[in-house]
């Protein structure tokens, strides 16, 4: 998954317009343009499409980690992203526990154990450290999708079985 799809994907799972983008980048103390986030929303084919580098999303999820639970020490952005950093980003924003978790993840049809889960949550080197592979991270934002907005879930659902 690309940066760029990430941030589609939390736009649209929080419904978050242009100047919620903009105010969650500001509670992390970096300033866009809405033509910045318009940019980056785009389509990988169209020719205004900017690509998301790795610490402008990280900037993203401090600051929806600071818009969900509140402002708090500013972490130094990462200038290189893992889908394990990225998940711990989303689960620490929403206060999620692991039960929470693969809740989320059984919504999405992912099974996993709570030890297959927090390897991804170990520090790399940990002998139980495991990859975070994009399938995980994919599940993870369509089962959040899920949860959050179960009124279009279950509205596409209609459309298809109709």
């Amino acid at each position: 998954m690309t940066n760029n799809d990430i941030l589609r994907r939390i736009r649209y799972i929080f419904d978050f317009g242009d100047s919620k983008m903009i105010a969650i980048f500001d509670l992390a103390a970096h300033q866009v343009t809405r033509g910045q986030i318009s940019d980056w929303l785009k389509k990988d084919d169209d020719p205004a499409y900017q690509e998301c580098s790795d610490t402008e999303l990280a900037i993203f999820l401090n600051g929806l980690i600071n818009d969900k639970r509140g402002k708090g020490s500013q972490p130094e952005p990462e200038k290189r992203l893992t889908n394990n950093i990225i998940f711990m980003k989303l689960k620490i924003a929403l206060n999620l526990k692991a039960e929470d978790v693969l809740e989320i993840m059984e919504l999405a049809d992912l099974h996993m154990s709570k030890h297959e889960l927090s390897a991804f949550f170990r520090r790399p080197g940990h002998k139980h450290y495991r990859d975070c592979q994009n399938q995980i991270l994919r599940n993870f934002l369509k089962g959040m999708q899920h949860k959050y907005r179960p009124d279009l879930v279950s509205e596409k659902m209609g459309q298809i079985s109709t």
